[in-house]
């Protein structure tokens, strides 16, 4: 049984007749006949009573008609809703994204995607290094991942659309100045003031300071590390899995910290001291999808990544 021969069976009975439905749907009485002799095969009744050239529903074609129409209802209800979803109209988009990138370039996407598309419902779940984003895809969990790392992204199996570079920021507790060095190399500095919120710090700037580190494994722990061991009087404070949590200690005054640039703007509304670092280090946010078999939703997430490429803050 399938929705064609429900579709012929209901307009046999709306017409009265064979013939008259095989000239409404220009189809041959002989195939008509035949696919209503297979619905009736397929369910083991008689539908209809044959009586002369006309015909009359039987005691299960009259229980079949409202059964029969509810299902054409539904499978219509069913083809709106894939056209919906394939017109961008409804559906779901399953992504996942690392903490930094999470705060920008995503917000802006996300919410420009949403403008084109508000009827798609954004799913994003979380993951601390470009390595569990790529498996996330890889095995389907997500369709689209967006991750840092410290170079741009090459994988052979997944699809990487470059997005941004993001210079590492040190973060450092609200009212935070930096002493003045004699012979200030710092062009930023006026004598007999610390360095200006906003201005440049330099690796021997990094002296002192108590630093928050994530774990191992992100280009701002590496800073960290390189720091550690090229720089004297630099103290390691604490290890953060959870990047979130750096921000909060930072205001705390527990120490310093090293993030990528796309944290400035909540790092200042919060109070914190944001000031670049030189020589730069830079964190590459890539867009990463399977090469095919994307919903309609990924893919226009996807096409609009691909525009957005170059917009980063240091591009």
């Amino acid at each position: 049984m399938d929705a064609r021969q429900l579709g012929y069976f209901l307009a046999v009975v709306e017409h009265g007749g064979f013939g008259k439905v095989a000239e409404q749907i220009h189809l041959a009485q002989p195939s008509l006949s035949q696919a209503i002799a297979n619905l009736e095969r397929s369910l083991g009744v008689e539908l209809f009573h044959r009586v002369g050239r006309g015909v009359v529903l039987s005691d299960a074609g009259r229980r079949l008609v409202e059964p029969a129409r509810q299902v054409l209802r539904d499978m219509e209800t069913a083809r709106d809703a894939a056209r919906s979803v394939r017109e961008l109209e409804r559906g779901r988009l399953d992504m996942v994204s690392m903490p930094s990138p999470g705060i920008e370039p995503l917000t802006a996407m996300m919410t420009r995607f949403a403008e084109r598309h508000p009827g798609i419902v954004m799913n994003v779940e979380g993951a601390f290094t470009a390595e569990e984003v790529v498996a996330h895809v890889r095995t389907g969990a997500s369709e689209i991942g967006l991750l840092g790392s410290a170079e741009d992204l090459r994988t052979a199996e997944l699809r990487a659309v470059p997005i941004e570079r993001q210079p590492l920021v040190l973060i450092s507790p609200p009212g935070h100045v930096f002493p003045e060095h004699d012979g200030s190399e710092h062009s930023e500095r006026a004598p007999g003031r610390g360095l200006p919120p906003g201005g440049t710090v330099r690796r021997e700037d990094f002296r002192g300071l108590r630093l928050i580190a994530s774990q191992r494994g992100s280009i701002m722990r590496r800073f960290v590390d390189d720091l550690l061991a090229d720089v004297d009087g630099v103290h390691l404070a604490a290890e953060i899995a959870h990047r979130t949590s750096i921000l909060p200690l930072v205001l705390a005054g527990f120490g310093h910290a090293v993030m990528p640039a796309s944290w400035t703007l909540l790092a200042e509304r919060t109070g914190a001291v944001v000031h670049r670092i030189e020589p730069a280090w830079h964190l590459h946010v890539s867009l990463v999808s399977r090469p095919d078999g994307l919903t309609p939703a990924a893919r226009a997430f996807v096409a609009m990544a691909e525009t957005w490429s170059g917009r980063g803050p240091d591009s």
